[in-house]
């Protein structure tokens, strides 16, 4: 597994614990849906100001938000296995794709929720690694899914509500 950190704000310090703790919340959601191969996850932190311009160009919004996921793989495809040897196969890192979080988001909904900027950082790096995983939110019967596995995860890491 391959955890790549591009630090584009000032707001919050991404320390080498930090960078641990991100890294082990990668791993929990991956060991947690069992997804057994060899993955690449980038994960950016950002300002408000940077992610509004993402959700206003990629999802037409133009307000800031707390996590974008841009997934890699298309899941009703399957990997073209002959596009590897078998060699080959086995030492590539499967990219799954892009988390971007805001930084100033953090600190915000840890205070409005009166937890942990660890707590909100755990919550917003699993929301995204399961966009990746293909999870999503649109109907009532995919948001209860997706946040029940969310609760799982965090409970999972030990990390309180």
């Amino acid at each position: 597994m391959a955890v790549l950190i591009d630090n584009r704000q000032d707001i919050i310090e991404i320390t080498d614990e930090r960078e641990a703790f991100i890294e082990k919340v990668v791993k929990a959601v991956l060991d947690y849906e069992k997804w057994d191969e060899e993955v690449e996850v980038s994960i950016s932190f950002v300002d408000n100001k940077e992610i509004q311009d993402l959700n206003r160009e990629f999802r037409n919004i133009d307000s800031p938000t707390d996590v974008l996921s841009f997934p890699m793989l298309e899941y009703e495809e399957s990997i073209d296995d002959e596009a590897f040897s078998e060699e080959d196969y086995i030492e590539a890192e499967i990219p799954l794709g892009d988390i971007v979080i805001s930084t100033e988001k953090v600190i915000e909904q840890s205070k409005e929720y009166g937890h942990s900027q660890e707590r909100e950082l755990a919550f917003l790096l699993v929301h995204g690694m399961l966009h990746l995983l293909g999870y999503d939110h649109m109907n009532e019967e995919e948001e209860k899914i997706m946040f029940q596995k969310q609760d799982e995860i965090l409970d999972m890491l030990n990390i309180k509500r």
